[in-house]
């Protein structure tokens, strides 16, 4: 099902049906139900995600790059876009502002962004071995929606 969304991705944008897809994307995080992150991927709230960048040196993974499109997928799998990422930054957890924090369109504020990040990173951290300091870097990935499945229209 997968290949088949990206190849309609492809033909009802025009694109070079040598155009790859870089992966799969699931949003979520505490205190989100359902398909809520991804509600927030579709209205445009949500325009930028982090990750640890000690998860891409542990896995051995490479840094995203502007220009990857990547299919984000809903709660059950199924396809719900199409993003691009237009800019990627590495970056201190400390040095994280507000106007990038609230890209992410989850917190009311950078305290609160503070202290959900830092959560999240010690449970990552725990599983991954891994440890949270003030200056652990992040990626920063802002990114733009190319497609959407008609029924998210």
């Amino acid at each position: 099902e997968l290949d088949l969304y990206w190849e309609k991705f492809l033909r009802e944008t025009g694109r070079d049906p040598e155009d790859r897809c870089a992966g799969d994307l699931t949003f979520e995080a505490k205190g989100f139900a359902g398909d809520e992150m991804v509600s927030l991927v579709l209205n445009g709230q949500k325009t930028a995600f982090f990750s640890s960048f000690a998860t891409f040196q542990i896995d051995g993974e490479p840094l995203p790059i502007s220009g990857e499109l990547y299919t984000v997928l809903d709660r059950n799998g199924d396809p719900a876009c199409v993003i691009e990422i237009t800019d990627v930054h590495v970056i201190p957890f400390n040095d994280v502002t507000w106007g990038m924090a609230q890209k992410e369109g989850e917190d009311e504020n950078l305290e609160q962004w503070r202290l959900k990040k830092q959560e999240n990173l010690e449970d990552e951290g725990a599983i991954l071995g891994f440890e949270f300091t003030p200056d652990i870097k992040l990626v920063f990935q802002v990114f733009r929606v190319v497609y959407r499945s008609p029924e998210n229209l």
